[in-house]
């Protein structure tokens, strides 16, 4: 059921179309009707859910309202409905009351303009009555032209031609015959100083063409013109027999009505270049396999039918060209204009020459611009841009472009990127101005400059945000490599002690084992009473204790150096003195006895270190 509303709101006949658009909003269909087809005054906004909404007691009730037209409206002062043209109708509770859209139509008859302003939904009748008013002429005899739609009906309903705010028409009144002037000469000369709105219907190619003639050209110089340029727009050769063209006036009395003031010159009508005898060469080649490749042939052609001033073209695919427009720094973000090209419509030439070449234009679009082209006047390079399109921006911006009819073309849209997505701030038809495509390019330029401002602020922010942690993280990293080094200092400190606490160990070790096994070689102490000399020393240790022991008088001095050092104090370390006279007995041949060294029958001695 939401599918089929959804269809019959949009008029997508595509059924995996629909469904993706439905799916990418959660199956919320006025969202998705809103997605789609935006409306311009007031939003519809539920605070229900889905199912509240399109309960089963009101879901045939929401589908009947969603393709039921509008009414349309008495007077020019009538209220509008309060349901949307294009989204289903929901409680009046959940409806947000919206102003009226006013349309502004700029009509002109003969040497007089009329300002009309209407309701999006008045009858094209209403227009008319007041047009009589105003003019002075019947209904019954007045034609309102300039519908892009074609001609329409007194009873159609302005919202269903989808029309601009503001729009031009002309009245033509066939049947009345123009007021005479007080001077002839005058008005002639002003006819011939008038622009002429010609519409050539070409039967064979089903199409229409919009041609301006200034009001000194002839029958015969108009046939031949048309002749030479519809040949040219349909690749034939300008004979005689190219086409039969029969001028078929709307007013008999009229002759030709003043439309507008557009200013072509008559090689440019057709979108001629400079040789107007020579078929023009495709812009893009059909069926490109590479982006890269289609453009540089694109930009080379632009050149060779333009002239080299024209706006620098991206070459290289979509893709890249949104990176470099949108997701640089915020500084140096630029707006991305993408300009479709079609050889079919007759406003190309015009626009290229005149807009796109414009030394102004250039410049802007240079400074503030990426720009990126495409040509679509092949099919099968408008459904690869479709796809481009879709896959970048999303199927609204797609359906958009499938929208516009060939003669709309050629299309500027100006795209700006968001942190989230990118949006399409305008869409530039080719029926415009130097001037009003300046404008155009400006707005979007204030609209642009204000987001970009937020967007350099936030990332000003973020950098200083991010440069206060990369310094905090520094100071961290400082404070670890100092702890690192700490650490291995002290590490190295406690390895070193290590060291020399083994060493010191293997020493004491060592001296251990030396001392015993020099305590273990010593002789036997002697009795006291023997048969042999006794000697019996008395030895002070640096510490003040006193070793005592006897020893035999013929006992070596070697002996006696081997008993001090077995108590840990060797001969090499310590020297043995006698107390009075002072001597040095370490100093004595340790081969000689007690007796001979004069330590006999008993002597105090004392160590002390040497130094």
């Amino acid at each position: 059921m939401i599918l089929a509303d959804f269809q019959a709101c949009t008029g997508i006949d595509n059924i995996a179309e629909a469904i993706t658009l439905l799916e990418l909003n959660n199956w919320d269909l006025v969202a998705a009707i809103n997605g789609v087809m935006p409306q311009e005054n007031g939003i519809l906004q539920s605070e229900v859910s889905q199912a509240n909404i399109y309960g089963p007691h009101n879901q045939a009730a929401t589908a009947e309202a969603a393709v039921a037209p509008p009414a349309t409206s008495s007077s020019s002062s009538s209220p509008p409905s309060s349901s949307s043209a294009f989204c289903p109708v929901l409680p009046s509770r959940h409806i947000v009351e919206r102003q009226p859209r006013m349309l502004n139509f700029r009509v002109e008859y003969r040497q007089r303009t009329v300002e009309v302003v209407v309701e999006e939904g008045s009858a094209v009748g209403e227009i008319k009555h007041i047009l009589e008013t105003e003019l002075q002429v019947p209904i019954s005899q007045m034609q309102l032209k300039g519908w892009k739609s074609g001609d329409v009906s007194d009873v159609t309903v302005l919202r269903s031609l989808h029309l601009p705010k503001n729009n031009s028409l002309y009245v033509l009144t066939p049947d009345i015959a123009p007021t005479a002037s007080t001077s002839q000469n005058s008005v002639l000369q002003e006819s011939l100083n008038q622009n002429f709105l010609l519409v050539i219907s070409h039967r064979e190619a089903q199409r229409d063409y919009n041609l301006n003639f200034p009001g000194s050209r002839t029958i015969q110089e108009v046939d031949f013109i048309v002749k030479k340029n519809i040949c040219f727009s349909n690749n034939q050769e300008p004979t005689e027999e190219c086409a039969d063209v029969h001028m078929v006036s709307d007013s008999e009395g009229d002759d030709f009505e003043d439309a507008s003031e557009f200013g072509v010159d008559e090689s440019e009508m057709f979108g001629m270049g400079s040789s107007t005898g020579c078929r023009k060469a495709a812009l893009m080649p059909e069926n490109s396999e590479n982006e890269s490749d289609a453009l540089l042939h694109f930009t080379a052609e632009f050149s060779t039918r333009y002239g080299e001033c024209h706006p620098v073209f991206f070459i290289g695919t979509l893709e890249a060209a949104s990176q470099e427009a949108f997701y640089g720094k915020a500084r140096d973000r630029k707006l991305l204009a993408i300009y479709l090209h079609n050889d079919e419509s007759v406003l190309s030439n015009v626009f290229c020459s005149q807009m796109m070449c414009a030394d102004s234009i250039v410049a802007y679009l240079s400074q503030n611009f990426i720009t990126w082209a495409w040509d679509v006047t092949k099919e099968a390079n408008k459904a690869r841009l479709l796809t481009i399109c879709t896959r970048h921006f999303g199927s609204v911006v797609a359906q958009t472009i499938r929208t516009y009819k060939t003669d709309q073309f050629p299309l500027l849209l100006i795209v700006m990127g968001k942190r989230t997505s990118n949006e399409v701030l305008n869409v530039i038809q080719g029926n415009t101005t130097v001037d009003e495509l300046m404008m155009r390019l400006m707005g979007a330029m204030e609209i642009f400059s204000a987001q970009q401002q937020e967007d350099i602020k936030d990332e000003d922010e973020r950098e200083a945000r991010e440069m206060v942690k990369r310094e905090q993280d520094e100071a961290y990293q400082l404070s670890l490599e100092a702890d690192r080094k700490k650490r291995e200092a002290q590490e190295r400190e406690q390895a070193e002690q290590l060291r020399l606490q083994q060493i010191q160990k293997e020493a004491d070790d060592e001296k251990e084992a030396i001392r015993l096994s020099l305590e273990h070689a010593l002789p036997p102490e002697p009795a006291e009473e023997g048969g042999e000399p006794i000697s019996k020393l008395r030895i002070r240790t640096p510490s003040g204790e006193f070793l005592v022991r006897r020893f035999l008088g013929s006992t070596k001095l070697q002996v006696l150096f081997d008993f001090v050092a077995s108590k840990g104090y060797p001969w090499d370390d310590f020297k043995l003195l006698t107390t009075f006279p002072r001597r040095n007995i370490t100093q004595l041949d340790p081969a000689s006895s007690l007796l001979e060294a004069k330590l006999f029958p008993q002597e105090t001695l004392f160590l002390e270190a040497k130094e």
